[in-house]
């Protein structure tokens, strides 16, 4: 007999068995629609061979291995991909069957994350396809190094066993100034209120007697050039982690290297361009950080208790952590000790990172000139920082431009046989002959660059392209190839267009290169950006001007919390798709090299090679005011102005000149172009 409790249990079941079906129900779409949002990727009603597993993501807190034991037990598994920092993966079963058992059993599964005792219910959806780009390996950053196993266990043990945390007073203190980390220094103390050490004050006893002859295998092996004299040991728990940083230049000499004992970790570094590389450093191994990576780069470790790498490498391969999506897990981090080696400076930074130099920031703020707010100015402004410039490097500058840019020299061999051509702004002369069927002259305003042309039997002559000596509507076509962007006012950069149109004969054409802002176009970064790790003495063939031209070796150098005070002349053109931002008070801005830019308007670095050519003036009288050349350094730096032209910035200003016609604009390797024809 069934009594009437026992009916009413039975709805109440039935009750709860539907809503928990709606919840599921309901979570499932939710996430079918973040899904849909965020990735593009549709979910289907129908069963098919690939499900999307929500709750069950490396973002999460979901390891590959544990997943992949959970879904394993309904079929043959094909593929499991998981995103990075995701909380969702997706799984491709040998069969749809396959796939429609483990969408029945996972479906509203409520699932413990590993050993954490925290619980998650998993939410399925078939999908068709999933399209996932795996992101390019990357490189480690310039001048960084990972060397394992440089320690034994045995020297390991010892080590971590040197460093007394509980009884050390010294420690206890600084625990309570860093919450995150515990702490010890040695040798002379890091002070993080001003991020530096008191150089007139070391730490009685030194370094510790058990590090020496780790630093002695370091001196041999060419790792570090001096032995440190300071040491900081920090260590850090799982969830613990220190916020990104540069070390101070002006406390520490270039080489930093760090040693992992204890547990393996990924430090994440950072360029200023945004460009990020996550480095896996195994437990016993030493990096080390020199050059770039320890100037300009940031590094630093994200506090969590897990970490995403390989999981084909389960932390023992050295190497950066590539967003694989098929081959990504989480890797629980345990207690790590480092134990980082620096040496003391004794003289000012004279890197050549001015932009992030601690010692160069006053020194480079003597050096920065005010935007100009007259003619006058501007002309100052041009002859200093311009125009003298390129009298200093011709040679060296000459040196590093020889291979003309292919759209450049298509414009030249287009043009009819006898064809009269003037290069305004010709610099070394490098596209005077290019076409022998054409009659070229070129004009520079530096004399230097003007000789170099002289030297190869071009036809050049000393010029101001803002009032070239040629007779008007002499010439079939003219050239600028970067060198409006020279000019630092917008009424400046106006009548240099106009005197190029002058030249022309009614139908003529003149090609017109100037520097973009947009470095980085339609998801294509230029060979300015592409090229920041090659070879420095490598030819840069991405701006040039009269007399004026980009470094060939050199790294522009910035300050990023800058940006322009530009003088636009139309309003449509301002700032168009550039992001730049007034600056306070309208200084120009240094740019560093082979980064996105920050302003319109800034200074850009030329580093000397093989000694300068005195022609007239010192180095420092020609350029830097205040002594804003690094004279302690092998070779003298010159800055030279640039302003930087926006997407469509270029052709409305050729728009707005009388009597021409914008035949064609186009974007050409980090740079905007425009060409002109003469009605």
């Amino acid at each position: 007999m069934i009594t009437n409790v026992e009916v009413d249990r039975t709805g109440e079941d039935h009750l709860k068995v539907r809503k928990m079906k709606k919840k599921i129900m309901r979570k499932q779409v939710r996430a079918q629609h973040t899904l849909m949002r965020h990735e593009g990727i549709e979910c289907v009603s129908h069963a098919t061979q690939s499900l999307v597993i929500a709750n069950a993501g490396l973002g999460n807190g979901m390891s590959r291995q544990q997943l992949l034991k959970t879904v394993e037990e309904y079929g043959l598994v094909e593929a499991l991909l998981m995103p990075p920092n995701k909380p969702y993966s997706f799984v491709k079963y040998g069969s749809t069957e396959e796939a429609k058992k483990a969408f029945d059993a996972l479906n509203g599964k409520e699932l413990m994350l590993g050993d954490s005792g925290q619980n998650v219910v998993l939410y399925c959806s078939f999908v068709e396809k999933v399209f996932w780009k795996n992101a390019v390996p990357t490189n480690l950053p310039p001048g960084l190094t990972v060397i394992e196993k440089v320690v034994s266990p045995e020297e390991e043990r010892r080590m971590l066993e040197s460093i007394d945390w509980i009884g050390d007073e010294d420690a206890q203190k600084a625990q309570k100034t860093l919450k995150h980390r515990k702490v010890k220094h040695f040798g002379y103390e890091f002070r993080y209120d001003n991020n530096n050490i008191d150089k007139d004050k070391p730490l009685p006893g030194g370094l510790p007697e058990i590090c020496s002859l780790f630093l002695e295998k370091c001196l041999k092996q060419g790792y570090i050039k001096h032995k440190p004299d300071q040491l900081t040991v920090n260590q850090y728990e799982p969830g613990q982690g220190i916020p990104p940083h540069i070390d101070t230049h002006s406390a520490f000499e270039d080489e930093i290297i760090s040693l992992s004992l204890g547990a393996e970790i990924v430090m994440d570094f950072k360029h200023p361009d945004g460009h990020t590389v996550a480095v896996l450093l195994p437990r016993c191994s030493l990096l080390v950080m020199s050059g770039e990576s320890r100037y300009l780069w940031t590094h630093g470790i994200t506090p969590r208790k897990y970490d995403i790498i390989q999981a084909s490498e389960l932390g023992q391969k050295v190497g950066t952590i590539t967003a694989d999506v098929g081959d990504l897990t989480l890797n629980q981090r345990k207690t790590r000790t480092s134990f980082t080696f620096r040496k003391v400076r004794r003289s000012p930074c004279n890197c050549i990172y001015p932009s992030v130099c601690d010692s160069q920031k006053e020194q480079q703020r003597q050096v920065q000139p005010l935007f100009p707010h007259n003619e006058m100015e501007a002309s100052e402004l041009e002859q200093e920082y311009v125009h003298k410039v390129y009298e200093e490097i011709a040679t060296h500058f000459s040196s590093t431009r020889h291979s003309p840019w292919p759209r450049i020299v298509e414009f030249l061999r287009s043009l009819p046989e006898g064809s009269i051509v003037a290069d305004v702004g010709c610099g070394n002369g490098k596209y005077l002959g290019i076409n022998k069927d054409l009659y070229m002259i070129g004009c520079d305003r530096s004399k230097n660059l003007v000789d170099i042309c002289g030297e190869k039997n071009f036809q050049a002559f000393v010029g101001d392209a803002l009032s070239v000596p040629v007779r008007s509507g002499s010439c079939d076509a003219c050239i600028s190839i970067a060198v409006i962007h020279h000019f630092s006012t917008a009424e400046r950069r106006l009548a240099a267009l106009r005197e190029l149109a002058r030249l022309l004969r009614p139908g003529g054409t003149a090609l017109i290169y100037v520097w973009a802002m947009e470095q980085e176009y339609k998801n294509q970064k230029s060979k300015y950006l592409k090229e920041k790790h090659s070879n420095k003495d490598k030819e840069e063939e991405i701006s040039s001007g009269m007399a004026q031209r980009l470094p060939g070796d050199q790294m522009p150098e910035s300050s990023s919390q800058n940006s322009a005070c530009t003088d636009q002349l139309l309003d449509n053109s301002k700032d168009k798709g550039c992001g730049a931002k007034p600056v306070a008070d309208c200084r120009l801005p240094v740019h560093t090299n082979r980064t996105s830019f920050h302003s319109q308007d800034l200074l850009v670095p030329w580093h000397l090679k093989g000694g300068t050519k005195k022609r007239g003036e010192s180095v420092e009288t020609v350029l830097f005011p205040a002594g804003s050349k690094e004279s302690q350094g092998p070779s003298p730096v010159f800055h030279r102005y640039y302003h930087v032209f926006c997407e469509g910035e270029l052709e409305a200003v050729c728009r707005s000149l009388d009597g021409v016609r914008v035949q064609k604009s186009y974007y050409d390797q980090g740079n905007w172009c425009v060409v002109l024809e003469k009605l």
